[in-house]
């Protein structure tokens, strides 16, 4: 009898948890891979934040977490949905160099009609000097990609990433951290 009371009591507690939407984003490169969490439903309505965390080959960690206001509109007769937000980057090299950013910007994913599950979307972060630390003297982060959704919890990607920092104290050199097309798979829980 104990049993059963610990599995209802289990049950009902799992039943009564908030239930919140999130998305996990695995995407990889000719020379990273990258792995994106992002969660709405756990922040009051229109909110999102997100974390990820990229591997480049050559042993550079990078991180970013991510905090916009989301919402949907349209783009002519296409139903969007944007965020304007911050994504806070951090990175670190094995030989020494690490540096990081607070970049401005948001996303937009479009949505199109007369293909279903066909969607179209792309983010852009600048953070200048006063916003970078460590070696980062600016940052610049973009991506643009396609996607189709498979079935309704999963779609498969292809697109473009590109992040780059200009380095402190190094002249008027710059860091590529993350560059290449990209393909990969996103889930929705």
């Amino acid at each position: 009898m104990m049993k059963l009371t610990r599995i209802s009591a289990l049950a009902l507690s799992l039943a009564a948890a908030p239930v919140f939407a999130a998305d996990l984003d695995l995407s990889l490169t000719d020379e990273s891979v990258k792995g994106q969490v992002n969660l709405q439903e756990v922040l009051p309505e229109g909110l999102q934040m997100g974390a990820g965390y990229t591997y480049h080959e050559g042993s550079r960690h990078i991180a970013n977490f991510d905090f916009h206001a989301t919402g949907r509109t349209a783009v002519g007769n296409l139903p969007t949905t944007a965020g304007l937000g911050v994504r806070t980057v951090g990175w670190d090299d094995d030989d020494g160099a690490d540096g990081g950013a607070a970049g401005l910007g948001g996303f937009a994913t479009m949505n199109i009609p007369a293909v279903p599950g066909l969607s179209f979307s792309g983010a852009a972060y600048y953070a200048p000097s006063i916003l970078s630390f460590g070696d980062s003297e600016d940052m610049t982060n973009l991506e643009l990609r396609g996607s189709y959704r498979v079935i309704r919890n999963a779609e498969v990607f292809a697109g473009y990433r590109y992040l780059n920092t200009d380095l402190d104290n190094h002249g008027s050199s710059d860091l590529d951290l993350d560059d290449g097309l990209m393909a990969g798979i996103k889930i929705f829980f």
